[in-house]
This record gives structure tokens, C-alpha cells and sequence, in this order.
């Protein structure tokens, strides 16, 4: 069951919420909560009611380890297997259900030999749910969770706004906050904050994400079926994935955390304005924040992280953004994507440190010129000028290299082979040569010098009824407006507290732009809900169910 479909907006959303707040108002606070968990296992079984099983089994298996990790006194050789066989277990599924097939198919590719198992269908969410689970074992193992019940445990596992694609959860943000005295708190606030958030996100969804990529998908399957594509669309296809994933994304994120505000808790955020970043740090900070912290605390931190020197702070850089490259996908283009942007961080904190250096050699430089007798005033103003001039500059062409990285990683994360994926990244960048459409090349190989012809190619969509490059324009400069210049929908109800964490200010008009629960803004949401729904002709899955 998709948040974006009428199923689920039109009844298992008022069901869930109105007897959620029919036993916990008129009856036992935990008999509520027994009744959101079996919506939410409902809610996971409406997709394929067979695997319902898998997660519940995957939940029971977990529930025990746990238990048995609290009851350890300390860090013994039996805790430590219990711990190992838990991460077993998990990595045990994903990587069956998952990858299975892939590394099928590599073994066949390196050997020779034929590999073939039968098609395994993703389980829906299963990377998530592993992923939260894993955290909680290692906790447990380290002294730093409660015990819980099981009712309680599998409330933290099920709970539908964040079971399919996250956010990924710790125990520690989520288990407070399940209790009468929070979720029955100011809920005629939860309830219009919530609604706000689905309605801003599913606007999202359905007007911004699902128009731009009917312009992004022919070009990609273009790439993929041999044409050689021009630079503007290449650029095009390039651009649309990359407006249509964030706001996929951005969109499925704002649900969440709406869906869950309706029921008192708080979410921690995943999204934060990503390609308003000014470096690939600071783009990882803001982009599936959550994974980006797991992948620190559990993947980064325990290879070493940078405590043992710079070489080895790389090389856990790299293999740590493989492994978040593989978990987005079995596949070569998602392993390239994540050494993509393992190396874009590799050089983004060499440029760091180089800076630092170079930072402090000027500063001991201007100390010494401050202090010598034949200085000037003006030459000092000058020189502020000068370097003020070329911070702005700095600025600004970090975010233009960043967005360029962004999009060109995109690309190949977008692409269903790598071969399609590197000859749209040659069109992009001119490595293709000159393309002209293919209806020219009878007139120009009859008319033309072949010296000419030798280098010009004949390909592109020039034709084709789906690929319309003006309206695909128009889209992403509008997209790309409001992802660049617009506050996100944290800041807008920054004055509700959104999130767990503290929502990044932004300055200028559009950090005065503040929602609030009245009728101005009743009146704009109920359009942009109206919009949105009027809009639910075809339904589309939100792209990081895939993952």
C-alpha cells in the first residue's frame, strides 16, 4: 500500500488514526497501541501477505537475541557471538533476498560457469528493517538500551510511517516517545502539523517528482538502447532523474514525518535541502541523513574512522561508501555510484585539510604584515576587498562543482547498465563528439564533406513523441527554483519542532516564510491537498522502495 494512493489515503489512514484515538481516549492507552501495531502489520502484509511472515519471523528472532544480549553481564565471549550471530542473521536476509542473484550472476561472469537461481522478489522495506534492528543489537550489546516488551518492540519495528523506506530509527529516539502522556498530548496541533507535512509531501510527490520523470525516463532508456544522445539531452535526462529523485525522496520523507506527527511522535529528519549544499560533505549531511549516521556509527567508526592516520581515514571513507553504494542496489552502476562518491569525498577532505593549512600559513603571514611599520590602510582595505571577492567566488563555485558531481553520480546511479550510464555521461560532456539527429544524416552524407561527416554522429530523440525537450525546461528550471531557493517544509513549521533534530534557520525573505495554523494557510494547504489528490490518476511507488 502506497502513501500516494487512495486506499490508502481515503481509508487505511482515518481508520488507523480514528482507532487509535478511539481506545486510547475511551479505553486502555495499551490496547492503542496494540491496534497501530496491527495496522501497521496490516499495512506491510496488503503489499505480499506471505512475507508478512518473513517480518514477523525477522522480528521474533531479533526480540530473542536482544533479550539474551541484556541478560549479559558484560562483554563476554558469549555476548560477542550472540551479537555476531544477530548481524548474521540480518545481513543473512538482506543478502539473500537482495543479492543473491547479483553475486550469482558475478560468480558466473568470473568462472565461466553458469549460475541461475530462481527469481527472489525483494522483500518491501527489508534493507530498513534490518538496518533498524542491527542498531538495536549493537546497543543492547553495548549497555546503551532498555529492556522492552515485546508489544513494544514490535511498535518500534512495524510502526507504518517509517517501516517501508524510513527514516532509519534508534531505539533510544523512538521507545520514550510511545506513551500515553506524549502521543495524547496537543493533538489538535499533531493533527493539522501532520496533515500539513503528508499534504506538502504527496504535492511533492505526485505534481513535482511524477511530471519531471516522463522527461528523464526516455533519455535513460535511449542511453540504454545504443542511441548516442545529444548534449542537451543528455543534460536534460541527466537533470530531470536528478529534480525527480529529490522530490521523490523529499516527498516520501515529509509523509513520514506527517503520518507519524499525527500519532504524537516525532520523527528524525532524513532530508534537508541536499542541493543547497556547498560541498559532498555537507551534501551527505543532508541527504538520507539517517543512513548517512548509520553508515557512520556502524560502518565508519568501528573500521577506524580517522583515528588512525589519513591514509587509513580514506580508505575506510571509500569502503564505507561501497557498502552504502551496494546497499542501494545489487547492481555494478549502484558499487560505481558509491566509489563515485567515495572518491568525491576522499578529495573533498584532502581540499579541507590543504585549505587549513594554507589557512593558517596566510594567517601567521598577515599577523607579521600587521605588525611591520610601513603598512597601509588602504592597502589593508584593498586586500579585505580582494579576499572578501574571492570568498564569495569560492562560495558559489563550490556549489556549481558540487551540483555537477551530484548529477553526474545520478547519472550512473540511473542508468540500468554501465555502458548506457558512460555514454550519457560522454554526450553530457561533449566526449561523443558532435550529434545531429539521425532524419538529417541522408541530406548531410549526400551534400556534406566527408571530412566533415568523420566527425558527427546520428542519433539523438529528435522524433521521439515521449522525449519533449521544451516542457522538459520549463520543469526543471521550476523544480530547480524551489529545490534551490525555497525553504523546505522543516523550516516552514520550524516553530512546531517537525523533527528531533534542530532545523537549520535560513536567512532572507524566505526564512520569514513561517506556517502557522490559520486560515490563510488552512486555505493554501487544503488547495495544495486538493491539487495533489485531483492528481491521483496513476499511481506511481516511490523510488526508494526499491532500495
Amino acid at each position: 500500500m502506497l502513501f500516494n494512493s487512495p486506499q490508502f489515503i481515503f481509508l487505511f489512514l482515518p481508520v488507523t488514526v480514528g482507532l487509535f484515538y478511539t481506545l486510547a481516549l475511551h479505553s486502555n492507552f495499551r490496547a492503542a497501541l496494540a491496534a497501530l501495531v496491527l495496522c501497521s502489520v496490516c499495512f506491510y502484509g496488503f503489499w505480499n501477505p506471505p512475507y508478512l511472515l518473513l517480518l514477523l519471523m525477522s522480528i521474533g528472532i531479533n526480540f530473542h537475541l536482544g533479550n539474551r544480549l541484556q541478560a549479559q553481564t558484560d562483554f563476554s565471549r558469549k555476548a560477542r557471538a550472540l551479537l555476531w550471530l544477530g548481524i548474521a542473521f540480518n545481513l543473512g536476509l538482506i543478502g539473500y533476498y537482495k543479492y543473491a542473484n547479483f553475486f550469482a550472476s558475478a560468480l558466473s561472469d568470473v568462472s565461466g560457469y553458469p549460475l541461475s537461481l530462481q527469481t527472489i522478489i525483494l522483500p518491501l522495506g527489508i534493507s530498513f528493517f534490518t538496518f533498524q534492528q542491527i542498531t538495536w543489537l549493537v546497543d543492547t550489546y553495548r549497555g546503551n538500551s532498555k529492556r522492552f516488551d515485546l508489544l513494544e518492540y514490535t511498535q518500534f519495528v512495524t510502526f507504518f510511517p517509517q517501516l517501508i523506506a524510513g527514516p532509519i530509527v534508534h531505539h533510544h529516539e523512538m521507545m520514550p516517545q510511545f506513551n500515553r502522556q506524549n502521543m495524547l498530548a496537543r493533538i489538535p496541533e499533531n493533527l493539522s502539523v501532520g496533515l500539513t507535512l503528508f499534504f506538502l509531501g504527496l504535492f511533492k510527490k505526485v505534481i513535482l517528482a511524477d511530471s519531471i520523470a516522463v522527461h528523464a525516463t526516455p533519455v535513460f532508456a535511449a542511453a540504454e538502447s545504443g542511441v548516442v544522445l545529444t548534449i542537451h539531452e543528455a543534460w536534460i535526462g541527466a537533470l530531470a532523474y536528478s529534480l525527480q529523485l529529490y522530490f521523490d525522496f523529499s516527498g516520501y520523507s515529509d509523509m513520514a514525518i506527517g503520518l507519524a506527527r499525527l500519532f504524537g511522535i516525532t520523527l528524525p529528519m532524513n532530508f534537508d535541502s541536499p542541493y543547497k549544499a556547498s560541498s559532498i560533505i555537507d551534501f551527505w549531511r543532508r541527504w538520507h541523513m539517517t543512513l548517512s549516521r548509520f553508515l557512520r556509527d556502524y560502518v565508519y567508526i568501528p573500521l577506524g574512522g580517522s583515528q588512525r592516520g589519513s591514509t587509513r581515514r580514506y580508505i575506510n571513507v571509500g569502503l564505507t561508501m561501497l557498502l552504502g553504494g551496494l546497499w542501494h542496489g545489487a547492481g555494478w552502476t549502484f558499487v560505481l555510484w558509491g566509489g563515485l562518491h567515495g572518491a568525491f569525498l576522499m578529495v573533498n577532505h584532502g581540499w579541507r585539510s590543504l585549505k587549513m593549512r594554507t589557512l593558517n600559513t596566510s594567517v601567521r603571514m598577515n599577523q607579521t604584515n600587521a605588525q611591520a611599520p610601513n603598512g597601509s590602510a588602504r592597502s589593508a582595505r584593498n586586500a579585505s576587498v580582494f579576499q572578501n571577492l574571492l570568498r564569495t567566488a569560492g562560495i558559489l563555485s563550490s556549489h556549481v562543482l558540487t551540483l555537477l558531481a551530484v548529477v553526474s553520480a545520478w547519472v550512473v546511479f540511473r542508468a540500468e547498465s554501465l555502458d548506457a550510464a558512460l555514454s550519457q555521461l560522454r554526450s553530457m560532456f561533449g566526449m561523443n563528439g558532435v550529434v545531429l539527429p539521425t532524419q538529417l544524416q541522408g541530406i548531410l552524407q549526400t551534400h556534406a564533406p566527408q571530412t566533415l561527416l568523420e566527425h558527427v554522429h546520428f542519433g539523438g530523440l529528435f522524433g521521439n513523441e515521449l522525449f519533449a525537450p521544451a516542457g522538459a525546461v520549463l520543469w526543471i528550471a521550476l523544480a530547480g527554483t524551489i529545490a534551490l531557493a525555497a525553504p523546505n517544509a522543516q523550516q516552514l513549521l520550524i516553530q512546531y519542532q517537525p523533527v528531533l533534530e534542530n532545523v537549520r534557520v535560513i536567512n532572507g525573505i524566505s526564512g520569514r516564510v513561517r506556517w502557522s495554523p490559520d486560515l490563510p494557510w488552512c486555505a493554501l494547504i487544503s488547495m495544495v491537498a486538493l491539487y495533489a489528490l485531483l492528481h491521483l490518476t496513476s499511481i506511481s511507488e516511490f523510488l526508494y522502495f526499491q532500495f
